[in-house]
């Protein structure tokens, strides 16, 4: 029997795309970058490049490193331009007809599109296309942002008239990133931000990425976040249009604040954000909201690690490694009875109990979905002898589900809609328990230059 781990909301995927002036290695840097961001996505990776006037698409199920071995990525085309996509499975199955890119072909050309995000009205415009004699293979929103895209290509005569058509056509959380077989890379955000999207730089051209890590990672200097509802296109590794199109904003909506409490890699800016500073920030606002006495603080690996040291230089608290995490076990293992499944935790981190013996510790996570996690950790730190479990959260409660692609247990899951606070600290076993509040995770946030979406822990996006 396979289980995974993680208790954690998880987000729908990282997208990608370069565009070179005189280099073809766009493959490559494509890979490099897609393994930065493996963290948003493990179920399935693929990158498309431009090869003459066809593009060359490669994809399947896994990580990056199982999709692109050393033979796969020879077998790449050289080229200058190219897309690329890790996928973690929240809208259609997780199969491969649902893996990006999605290379569709019209009358005058051919695109690639990739996708983070969740269209609302995914289904409307599948069935308005289905009536005009198009036919899917997938069932995931990516496949139908292709094809409209390339229906209204068509209709239009111009792939910039498609572009705008189509993003105008939908609701919901998307980036999208496309790339064309007249050599142009286009980009677009949608028009709350929900998902981020940023452009960089580098004497070789252009790339936009998910996260700057990945732009980092890859010799290109961040130099903007694309902004909400904007499109931009990029030839021959040079801007050649940047312009705010898209203007159906939800005024009561703005960036997944999530991205900043656990998504996205602590070292990159998001809308004018550094993650590390918005999770050291969480943990000094708990150390206020939640004082407590004890001898040490406690992140859990890897989210809660820099809310734990926000805390500790906030309290004065000592900072101590709580676990030793075991790097190489990925996300799922094997285990065959129930008594092992309780204890599994410990396969992928492991007390360090010469810094917990004894001791009443401050434990730092960023979030609690259903529990079970937290239940297991709490109880592997009792039985590494810890005198005391002390639990503080950088995130509020979970009371929603999320609709816009966050991959959030159902509501009659969620511990919070089922426990009041006494409780589910005694249910996790911990000595005490503390969210961070809204306002509080709001302020940590507060230089962000955006708005935020908290409507899963408010049901309100504000």
């Amino acid at each position: 029997m396979t289980k995974n781990l993680s208790d954690k909301p998880h987000e729908e995927c990282a997208v990608f795309g370069i565009s070179l002036k005189n280099a073809e290695e766009a493959a490559g840097i494509t890979y490099n970058a897609l393994l930065s961001m493996q963290h948003r996505g493990q179920e399935a990776a693929g990158i498309a490049v431009l090869s003459g006037s066809g593009i060359y698409c490669q994809k399947s199920m896994g990580l990056v490193t199982e999709v692109f071995s050393d033979e796969t990525l020879l077998r790449f085309p050289h080229s200058h331009a190219a897309v690329g996509h890790t996928r973690y499975s929240t809208g259609g199955g997780n199969t491969w007809e649902n893996v990006q890119p999605f290379v569709t072909e019209y009358l005058t050309g051919r695109i690639a599109t990739v996708l983070n995000g969740s269209i609302l009205n995914s289904k409307e415009n599948r069935e308005a296309l289905k009536k005009q004699g198009l036919n899917f293979t997938a069932s995931t929103d990516g496949e139908v942002i292709s094809s409209l895209i390339a229906y209204h290509t068509v209709k239009s005569g111009s792939i910039m008239d498609g572009v705008k058509k189509a993003a105008g056509l939908l609701t919901g959380a998307f980036c999208i990133v496309l790339l064309t077989s007249d050599n142009k890379l286009i980009a677009v955000r949608d028009p709350n931000g929900f998902r981020p999207l940023c452009i960089g730089r580098s004497p070789l051209g252009i790339a936009v990425a998910s996260e700057s890590c990945a732009l980092d990672t890859c010799g290109f200097e961040f130099c903007r976040d694309v902004k909400p509802g904007e499109i931009i296109v990029i030839q021959d590794g040079e801007m050649i249009y940047e312009e705010t199109e898209l203007r159906n904003k939800d005024e009561n909506s703005g960036l997944c604040i999530f991205e900043y409490v656990y998504f996205a890699r602590p070292d990159s800016y998001i809308d004018n954000l550094s993650v590390y500073k918005a999770r050291y920030n969480m943990g000094r606002i708990l150390a206020e909201e939640y004082p407590v006495d004890a001898d040490a603080v406690c992140g859990v690996p890897d989210s809660g690690l820099e809310a734990a040291i926000g805390y500790s230089g906030a309290s004065g608290i000592p900072l101590v490694p709580g676990f030793v995490k075991n790097r190489y076990i990925g996300r799922s293992f094997i285990y065959p009875a129930q008594p092992q499944r309780e204890t599994a935790v410990r396969l992928k981190l492991n007390p360090l109990s010469a810094n917990i013996k004894g001791k009443k510790i401050v434990l730092v996570d960023d979030s609690i979905v259903r529990g079970t996690t937290s239940a297991n950790i709490v109880r592997s730190l009792k039985s590494a002898g810890a005198k005391e479990v002390h639990m503080r959260i950088s995130s509020p409660p979970f009371l929603f589900t999320c609709h816009y692609g966050t991959d959030i247990d159902d509501e009659c899951n969620l511990i919070a809609n089922k426990l009041n606070l006494d409780e589910i600290t005694k249910s996790i076993g911990a000595d005490s328990l503390g969210y961070i509040s809204i306002k509080g995770l709001k302020t940590a946030c507060r230089e962000c230059n955006l708005s935020f979406c908290t409507k899963c822990f408010t049901g309100n996006n504000i």
